[in-house]
């Protein structure tokens, strides 16, 4: 996401926040439905039952966060209908957020938006980045996670997990595993992955992806065969990235997963603990 749309979709959000007598902030589902990309009230709903559902088991009331309204609404031929709405803290809005579809970059965005407290964009983009980083480490575990599968299940062993990977590792650097270790100062005991940058995490999650699509459609049955098919996807990525002036070895290192995961963690330890209640108007 852009840091011009990032700006653009903070103003938007913040335009249709309100604010109680006692200065409590607030949005309306409705306003809340059409921002996350939701065309449908009925499927809305579902979601904000969900989210109801997630405020009452961290342990707070529903009712201080989820408050039924109602509102008349003009109609093309003048007249007014009543509608029901649901008045929602920032709080019950992230419970919201977390319990849409990850997919839709709005979700990823109002994920980020209402779980920090301060409205600036450039702290907003900062999250997301932080965000997708994460997101992209542990999609690589898992993708890594089934190649292994696909080596033990064809080959009757895995032990060729770690010598595959630190091929395709070399063909995607132009380097070693140790010697990028080395060069980013990585932890011996750390995986390389963990200080690797985002858009290097997500080419090593591509390369892997095909390696396993080809692995099984083709009935690679030795390490010999896994190997090369490795290579020449982590060597067909790292043309790409040469490509458009990106050098994969070159990249600076990334700040360990391991610490951003666990502020954001903390950050979102805050947002839970002591939200601000609609009871208090």
């Amino acid at each position: 996401m852009e840091s011009n749309q990032i700006l653009a979709m903070t103003e938007t959000f913040e335009g249709h926040a309100q604010q109680t007598e006692n200065g409590v902030e607030y949005w309306l589902a409705r306003d809340l439905q059409m921002l996350l990309g939701y065309t449908e009230w009925r499927n809305f709903l579902r979601i904000i039952g969900k989210a109801e559902t997630a405020c009452e088991v961290s342990g707070h009331l529903v009712s201080d966060h989820f408050v039924d309204v109602n509102k008349m609404i003009e109609l093309g031929n003048g007249w007014q209908r009543e509608i029901e709405d649901v008045m929602l803290t920032r709080y019950a809005c992230y419970l919201i957020a977390q319990n849409g579809d990850p997919r839709k970059s709005e979700i990823a965005f109002a994920q980020t938006y209402f779980a920090v407290q301060t409205r600036k964009a450039e702290l907003i983009e900062q999250r997301l980045l932080e965000a997708e980083r994460v997101s992209a480490r542990k999609k690589l575990s898992g993708t890594e996670k089934e190649l292994s599968q696909v080596i033990f299940e064809q080959t009757g062993g895995n032990q060729n997990f770690a010598l595959i990977r630190s091929k395709g590792d070399q063909a995607l650097f132009g380097k070693s595993t140790q010697a990028m270790k080395a060069h980013w100062r990585v932890p011996d005991k750390r995986p390389l992955a963990d200080f690797a940058p985002t858009i290097i995490l997500k080419a090593k999650d591509f390369s892997t992806e095909i390696t396993i699509h080809n692995a099984r459609e083709h009935q690679m049955q030795s390490e010999r065969q896994i190997s090369n098919e490795h290579i020449t996807n982590n060597q067909a990525v790292r043309d790409t990235l040469l490509s458009r002036g990106i050098r994969p070895e070159a990249l600076p290192p990334a700040e360990d997963v391991k610490k951003v995961e666990r502020r954001l963690t903390s950050e979102e330890k805050k947002v839970l603990k002591n939200p601000d209640r609609l009871d208090n108007t």
